[in-house]
């Protein structure tokens, strides 16, 4: 017979080991998969909204004493380089995943969570008491599954989930790129810059070390014949752009990079499991928020398991869900179809420069309150 698990979590992100913390807190025997071992670098904007600063210290994260990065700054540059200045009202703190994954996959550990590294799950079947999840070291029973394996994953196409078909079909296709660099620019801001499809972040993160992270088609990336040359003679048309590709010192051998990435509407629930973080829904990364809607998720099923167990929880769920991100993830999709274009870009940037309480409402729409 198996082992069985009262929970097991397919993908050890950060919004299935903050739930598997949760529920051993809670006294339930957890499970977590990871396909790849820890630290590692992952794709990531690495800004994460004050929103979730509570969140993980009641987890037992102490990110106090690593002096994080407090961003209260944001700039916008258009494709030509025009710029533009603003406050973040909440504003956000900047940490590698690098190091933010390591402390949560350590503390869930300590935590009693039994966390399978480098082990990929090829399959999850419904049997008649228990999920069956199938994995190359074997098997394992869990009395609930769920799945928190980020942007895509072979089950997404496995299952048929909708997103994935269309996404196959040429529907959307992004690629997204991160280095980490040392360079010169204000540690209390973060910088959005645009050139044709797609934008370019770039915050601090610990030490003395910033992400430079971008988002593009994937058909960019063809018509220039790889990244190197689209940064070349693409993205450094962009005048400051230009400067952080030339005068910084890039710290990664080569780019990191992850394609395929959608930002079709899915489902929350397939096959009997449910979704959370970006398996569930991904934002814009032009929004800046997808890590705090990762742990608002697991906060939300975490506290719907305490309060009912496993009764209702598909429905429940899909509610809480619905109230807490449906309008953030339309909100932040429709100002991403703003940029890209040349012409959108210079016009929507200029005009929220006139208006800046309409700026401000934009970047309220994304975030959400301390929790």
């Amino acid at each position: 017979m198996a082992e069985i698990y009262d929970c097991a979590i397919v993908g050890g992100g950060l919004a299935g080991l903050s739930l598997s913390i949760l529920l051993a807190k809670k006294g339930k025997k957890v499970a977590v998969f990871e396909k790849d071992n820890y630290p590692a670098h992952k794709v990531c904007g690495e800004y994460v909204s004050m929103e979730s600063w509570p969140f993980l210290n009641s987890l037992g994260l102490d990110l106090a004493k690593y002096n994080l990065p407090q961003i209260t700054k944001l700039q916008i540059s258009t494709p030509s380089g025009f710029l533009l200045h603003s406050n973040l009202d909440l504003g956000g703190f900047g940490i590698s995943r690098y190091l933010l994954d390591e402390l949560l996959f350590s503390h869930a550990k300590e935590c009693g969570v039994h966390v399978f590294v480098n082990t990929k799950v090829d399959d999850v079947l419904k049997c008649e008491q228990y999920f069956e999840v199938l994995n190359e070291g074997g098997r394992i029973h869990s009395k609930m599954v769920f799945g928190s394996w980020g942007k895509r994953s072979n089950l997404d196409l496995k299952w048929n989930r909708d997103f994935a078909i269309r996404q196959k079909n040429g529907l959307t296709n992004f690629v997204g790129v991160k280095y980490h660099i040392k360079t010169d620019f204000p540690s209390d801001s973060i910088a959005l810059h645009n050139f044709k499809d797609g934008y370019c972040g770039i915050s601090k993160i610990e030490g003395d070390c910033y992400c430079l992270c971008y988002l593009t088609s994937s058909e960019n990336i063809r018509k220039y014949d790889g990244i190197g040359n689209m940064e070349q003679q693409l993205l450094s048309r962009n005048p400051f752009l230009k400067t952080i590709f030339s005068e910084s010192d890039f710290l990664f051998d080569k780019p990191l990079a992850i394609s395929q990435i959608s930002f079709l509407h899915k489902n929350i629930e397939q096959n009997g499991i449910l979704m959370l973080g970006d398996a569930a829904g991904t934002i814009a990364p032009l929004c800046g928020n997808g890590m705090s809607m990762a742990f608002r998720s697991a906060k939300l099923l975490a506290e719907l398991i305490e309060k009912d167990g496993f009764n209702n929880l598909t429905k429940n769920y899909q509610k809480k869900w619905n109230n807490e991100f449906s309008t953030r993830l339309f909100v932040g999709n429709t100002v991403q179809q703003l940029f890209g274009k040349n012409w959108t870009t210079e016009l929507v940037v200029r005009t929220l420069g006139k208006i800046p309480f309409l700026l401000n409402k934009l970047v309220k729409a994304t975030h959400g309150e301390l929790f």
